[in-house]
């Protein structure tokens, strides 16, 4: 099946209750009961909310409500079907949703009907232990992005999610061979699609999706700022966009990690939140992929900061990134058609 499914994204605070459990972990769990194709639990490593108050793992004290993003993708109808229950079970902080092309089956480059972007995210999604002759699976997809000169790639370990249909939960003193991971990388539409075919003989029974993406930066070079779009749709909604800074946790700037600078200028500067992923491995440019094959979070790992806001906000606060990614990093920005929930609504 190839067609459009829909990604419905979850960004709120660890420690955020229903009154019977972890808002995640209730999440989680409806996307298990129901079968979502893939979903995943990733915990953030630095933050803030509406209430810009900074969450960091960097300090004991700040890091007791880290901010944690839930993703799951399916076909529109079954992803619209749970859309009550999430924002029940969501009372505070923002739910997006946004258009995914599915790839499955692959043989030649896009398959019939899909859409052709210039530029292209491409999203893979791997179980922790999977194998590509002996060399862990997210090693071997990036050192093949790499070599087709994709623009870069991000290795993200999930903490819980669901794989065709089926929950994936990482337990302590376990393998977790199948708790799920994905993979984020951009670059050039007709790269990507040239490279689909031998993405899927690595990987033939994962999900891959496609979204459309504005590639702003590269290298510290300027290719392009956020797209100008109306802060309204033609029935009146907000519209809204998505900026994603990647970056590496040993890459500087002001003496700070950069995504510690980019996230506190952002905060500064009166966005209405922000969150940073630390991969376990990925690359960016001419580096080679890189990371900690460990899988623990060392220094030399990407880093992926994202932040939801109007517009022009958007707009204003490019200088910011512009500023952090002056000589290094790759810069996306993103259409986000729906917004469920005021991204300032993020209380963590």
């Amino acid at each position: 099946m190839n067609g459009e499914w829909l990604k419905l994204t979850a960004y709120l605070g660890e420690r955020r209750r229903t009154g019977r459990k972890l808002v995640a972990d209730e999440l989680l769990d409806l996307y298990g009961r129901h079968g979502v194709a893939v979903s995943i639990l990733l915990r953030g490593s630095e933050g803030f909310g509406g209430r810009h108050r900074i969450r960091t793992d960097r300090l004991l004290t700040l890091s007791e409500d880290l901010p944690v993003v839930a993703v799951a993708v399916d076909t529109r109808a079954r992803i619209l079907a749970l859309l009550d229950d999430v924002l029940e079970i969501r009372r505070h902080g923002l739910v997006t949703l946004e258009r995914a092309q599915l790839l499955e089956g692959t043989a030649d480059g896009l398959p019939e009907g899909a859409e052709h972007f210039e530029e292209t995210k491409l999203t893979l999604y791997l179980g922790r232990h999977d194998r590509v002759s002996g060399t862990p699976g997210f090693v071997a997809v990036c050192d093949l992005l790499h070599r087709r000169e994709v623009a870069g790639a991000t290795v993200l370990l999930g903490v819980d999610g669901t794989l065709d249909g089926h929950r994936r939960r990482a337990r302590f003193l376990a393998r977790n061979a199948s708790v799920p991971l994905m993979i984020i990388a951009v670059g050039a539409g007709d790269r990507v699609a040239a490279l689909l075919p031998e993405l899927r003989r690595l990987a033939p029974e994962r999900p891959m999706t496609l979204e459309r993406v504005r590639v702003c930066k590269r290298d510290g070079a300027l290719l392009s700022p956020p797209p100008s779009v109306s802060p309204r749709r033609e029935d009146g909604l907000p519209v809204w966009q998505k900026l994603t800074v990647y970056t590496s946790a040993a890459a500087r700037h002001g003496g700070s990690p950069a995504h510690v600078a980019l996230v506190r200028g952002l905060r500064e500067h009166g966005t209405r939140g922000a969150t940073s992923l630390r991969g376990i491995w990925g690359f960016h440019g001419q580096a080679a992929p890189h990371g900690d094959r460990l899988l623990a979070l060392g220094r030399n790992v990407p880093v992926m900061t994202v932040s939801v806001d109007s517009p022009p906000a958007v707009a204003a606060a490019f200088d910011v990134v512009d500023g952090v990614t002056r000589e290094r990093g790759l810069v996306t920005a993103e259409l986000v058609p729906t917004a469920l929930g005021h991204p300032g609504e993020a209380e963590y």
